[in-house]
Parts: C-alpha cells; structure tokens; sequence
C-alpha cells in the first residue's frame, strides 16, 4: 500500500488519522505541525500528505507550499476544523494551492479514506 504522511498539531486526530490509513494497510508517519512535517517530507518522500491547515510553529498553507515547491506532482489532502476566520477560507486555498482534496473536520472515516484512495489514484 501507500506510504502516507499526517501532518495535525492535534494529537488525537493524528492518532485517529494514522489508525484508519493503518487499518487499510497503509505505512504511515506523522508530524506535529509544518516544520517537521516539510522535513519528513523531504526524508521520506510519501505517496500523499494529508496535513492541517490551523497549527502552530508553521500553519498547513505554508507546509502545502512548500512541499510543492519540493515536489509539484506531489498529493496533498488538507484538512480543517477552522473553516472560516474572517473573510479566509482556509480549505479553499488549499485546493487553489493544488490540493487534490479537502476535508472540514469533523470528518467521517469512511468517507476520509475514500477521498485518500481517489487521491492515491490519481482522480
């Protein structure tokens, strides 16, 4: 299966994340925010990302930049439970960024896996 990279400051949702990719046998790694996340990135090379979009040290809108400038082809799946702030909406600038998907938390996980695999699949 997919070597997949889950980039959320929220240790619960990582954990959450990382067991249903697990469970459908994929190879996961996780990072606690951008920083370590664009540095996993680099070392590991995964087949998708799918990073946070509100988090601490370095937000999900910088790290999608900057892994795209590291791999242009590269699959990423934003996810956000800050919706709007303001007039910004974070999920949409994802997918301007290149996203091949986003996803509002809460999220199901049916549904979260479905969008991996069509991303996975190139769809």
């Amino acid at each position: 299966m997919a070597k997949i990279l889950v980039i959320d400051d929220d240790v619960i949702v990582r954990e959450t994340i990382a067991q249903i990719l697990e469970d459908r046998g994929h190879r996961v790694l996780s990072a606690e925010d951008g920083k370590r996340g664009v540095a996993a990135f680099r070392a590991e090379r995964p087949d998708l990302v799918v990073t946070d979009i509100i988090m601490p040290e370095q937000e999900g809108i910088e790290t999608i930049t900057e892994i795209r400038a590291l791999a242009p082809q590269a699959r990423i799946i934003a996810i956000s439970g800050g919706g709007r702030i303001g007039n910004t909406d974070f999920l949409k600038i994802a997918r301007h960024l290149g996203a091949c998907d986003v996803v509002a938390k809460p999220f199901d996980p049916d549904d979260l896996a479905s969008r991996i695999d069509r991303c996975l699949a190139g769809r």
